[in-house]
């Protein structure tokens, strides 16, 4: 071995002895106790409060939204993981609906979802509240909807948090030394008077200990203070108006196999507490889902989750010392077991025979499992996962009624945010394509999947001004209603006012029906599918929106394997696939028209909110008939009324302009009411006004953007043939600012340019 190699195993060695010893890994009892007693609260937690303080230790943000403000749980996107690499065909931000959220999310994470995520923390302090975790919690929506992926997370949170010092877990075992350390007789050890100076055998060495008794239910260290004794000392350990101690710490009792040795020592040695706890060695403990420590997930097939054996026979255990070798110990096995102090899984526990999960009726009321020697104490928060289809069958089950008062039912809905959907698809598929990812690819794909989602709104639910709304909200209208909070602009103002502040109710119209709004649609494991097939495509050489558009067609061909395809088609385009791609289409071909002209230099994109700002400044002085501060004469000058009119033409306003720029005014006085905390800024007030001038410049600069996009298509795959010096540099311009800006390659800026030309500037061609 080299010297080099040498120093990194030394170095490497040093860090994990270091960490063995700070972790504090082995305890006696006595070092245990005084360690409880500097911070008890922390460790006298059951597992559901362990599971709730898990998710207060990586705290929180606001998620804002169109339908509202939520809570997301930080521990959802798996701070603890390094920060991802952008992988190097995508470039350019991750979009998402979080304001200020990280622009790229861990492989892995949650996304969305955050009414699940509180309703799940709601749970949990009701638990804690109970002080027992007395419900299993029934995460129940269509499949895909990242019931398995939410509860992944909550897995990997425990696992890390358990290596903090704020998630330390504590279990222990019964150690015997070997006879050349005590001599003794009773066959446990020591005469009297031998071993005074020894309090503990818990730190012998491994050559000085003759067996050691593992406990495979984690009992709590506090399980080996009498019940009574044990309730005296939190008393006076718990600090005044911390939470009462939960049920399992306050009654719990020790599994069978360690009462056992805990009997069969005190009487050997004739009632002394204080030698049976020498035997006794706290280690710290990890949760582990590889391992199956405090983090399990049982799967539907048909097995049992609790199970005993007697292991007096076991040749592992014939070091055992004499006395205790004749008693019968039974220990328990299986998936109730190995969960105990974290987190159960029950994945798709529906599709099991009602008879292999029945007994959960009673265990979730008792917390116990009965066995045949034994009733075994359980200590982990349940969570099960459901399609809608088998909850629907179980609702309908006799025995339905009597299993409800034990269960939690949280709704897992599809997203219905494209936004977060395509944050989804960039995270967890696009760093799987070996290709560049073209811009907008993954947008189509979420854009298409939530479209498939979204249900009519029955309009007679609302008042009147809501109702004549929503009436003629069709579903690309819906779509960007949820993902922006935008109100179309054919509406008048109230209907858009009313139906912005409206989107919460639209949101949850239909909860109470059996066939909700994002129960039924395309599967993110569906679209998973496009993009890979879309990726492989032979006709562009990247992952190509036009590419997902034509697996889309495809998939969509596949009419009697998915439910989501054979829905009737309702008026406003719901449920019309067609539609749909022929929606989005030009939907990319109108952001493509828009980043070609951005990229173009024709005009620099700052102006329209520099000149639309100047605009309202000039309109409200106007309409106060005062004057307004030339900024570099100082002189007061009256607004500029030319000015005013080119920007009225461009915005198209209709009527008086007195009226017009009035309105405006009482605009910007109803958002500042709206949003006292913010700043008052044109963009944010008018957003429709900008993109209304934007286009109106546009139109009038079409000729010249198109020719453009010709040019550039024939850089690109011609190498420039035909078109002279300055053309080339024009072309060449736009195409650096493309890649630069919004993250195309050469191969799909010129996809791009190409369609332009045939769906949009055919007269270019």
């Amino acid at each position: 071995m080299s010297r080099t190699v040498g120093n990194e195993l030394h170095n490497v060695a040093s860090a994990v002895e270091k960490r063995f010893l700070e972790g504090r890994r082995v305890l006696s009892f006595g070092e245990y106790l005084d360690m409880f007693a500097q911070d008890p609260v922390r460790h006298s937690r059951d597992a559901s409060r362990y599971v709730r303080d898990c998710f207060d230790h990586y705290g929180t943000r606001k998620v804002t939204t169109a339908w509202g403000e939520f809570t997301r749980y930080a521990l959802f996107d798996l701070p603890w993981e390094p920060e991802p690499a952008p992988p190097p065909s995508v470039r350019g931000p991750v979009p998402t609906s979080v304001p200020g959220a990280a622009p790229r999310m861990r492989r892995g994470a949650l996304v969305g979802q955050e009414q699940v995520q509180e309703e799940l923390y709601r749970v949990l302090s009701n638990f804690a509240r109970e002080g027992k975790p007395n419900r299993l919690v029934l995460l129940h929506g269509p499949n895909g909807s990242a019931k398995s992926t939410f509860v992944a997370c909550l897995m990997r949170a425990l696992e890390h948090y358990s290596t903090l010092d704020q998630g330390a877990l504590y279990r222990y075992s019964w150690v015997f030394p070997s006879s050349k350390t005590v001599r003794g007789a009773l066959g446990f050890g020591q005469e009297k008077g031998q071993t005074d100076k020894l309090t503990s055998y818990a730190h012998l060495p491994d050559d000085q200990i003759d067996a050691k008794l593992l406990l495979e239910v984690r009992d709590h260290p506090l399980f080996l203070i009498p019940v009574d004794e044990r309730r005296a000392l939190l008393e006076r350990m718990l600090p005044k108006g911390a939470e009462p101690p939960p049920e399992w710490i306050l009654r719990g009792e020790q599994s069978h196999k360690s009462q056992q040795v805990f009997e069969a020592l005190l009487s050997s040695y004739k009632g002394s507490y204080s030698e049976v706890l020498k035997h006794v060695q706290v280690e710290r403990y990890f949760v582990s889902q590889r391992y199956r420590v405090g983090a399990v997930t049982v799967g539907p097939q048909m097995s049992v989750d609790a199970a005993e054996r007697q292991v007096t026979a076991d040749r592992s255990l014939s070091a055992l010392p004499p006395s205790l070798q004749a008693v019968s110990l039974y220990e328990a096995k299986g998936e109730l077991v190995d969960a105990a102090g974290g987190l159960l899984e029950f994945s798709d526990l529906l599709k099991r025979p009602l008879d292999t999960f029945k007994y959960l009726q009673l265990s979730i009321e008792t917390q116990e499992v009965s066995l045949v020697a034994q009733n075994v104490q359980l200590n982990c928060v349940m969570i099960g996962s459901a399609n809608e289809l088998h909850l629907d069958a179980f609702r309908e089950h006799p025995e339905f009624p009597s299993f409800r008062g034990r269960i939690e039912l949280v709704r897992t809905p599809y997203l219905r945010s494209y936004l977060d959907e395509q944050a989804l698809y960039d995270s967890q598929i696009a760093p799987q394509v070996q290709r560049h990812v073209a811009p907008h690819a993954t947008e189509v794909a979420a854009i298409f999947a939530v479209l498939t989602r979204m249900r009519k709104p029955n309009s007679e639910k609302f008042g009147r001004v809501l109702s004549s709304a929503l009436s003629g909200l069709s579903a690309i209208e819906k779509l960007d209603l949820y993902a922006h909070g935008r109100a179309p602009e054919r509406l008048d103002a109230d209907q858009q006012k009313v139906l912005k502040a409206s989107v919460a109710a639209v949101d949850t119209e239909s909860d109470s029906y059996p066939i909700y709004e994002g129960r039924i649609g395309a599967s993110p494991r569906e679209m998973r599918v496009v993009l890979l097939d879309a990726a492989q495509s032979e006709r562009y050489a990247c992952l190509s929106p036009l590419a997902v558009l034509d697996e889309l067609e495809r998939l969509c061909q596949l009419r009697t394997e998915f439910e989501w395809l054979q829905q009737d088609v309702v008026a406003g385009g719901y449920h019309d696939v067609k539609l749909f791609r022929e929606s989005i289409l030009e939907r990319v071909l109108g952001v493509w028209e828009q980043e070609v002209y951005a990229a173009s230099g024709l005009v620099e994109e700052g102006r329209y909110d520099e000149l639309f700002e100047r605009y309202v400044q000039h309109v409200s002085v106007w309409v106060k008939r005062e004057r307004i501060r030339n900024k570099i004469t100082g002189d007061y000058e009256e607004p500029d009324e030319k000015m005013m009119r080119e920007v009225e033409r461009l915005l198209d306003v209709k009527g008086e302009a007195e009226e017009a720029r009035k309105q405006m005014i009482s605009a910007i006085a109803a958002w500042a009411i709206d949003h006292p905390t913010e700043r008052v800024e044109a963009a944010n007030v008018f957003p429709q006004h900008l993109r209304r001038m934007r286009e109106a410049i546009f139109t009038e600069k079409r000729a010249e953007v198109g020719k453009l996009a010709r040019d550039l298509v024939i850089l690109v795959r011609e190498d420039g043939s035909g078109l002279d010096d300055q053309h080339k540099r024009g072309a060449r311009e736009v195409l650096d600012r493309l890649i630069a800006r919004y993250g195309y390659c050469k191969a799909c800026a010129a996809d791009a340019a190409s369609m332009l030309l045939r769906k949009r500037f055919p007269e270019v061609v």
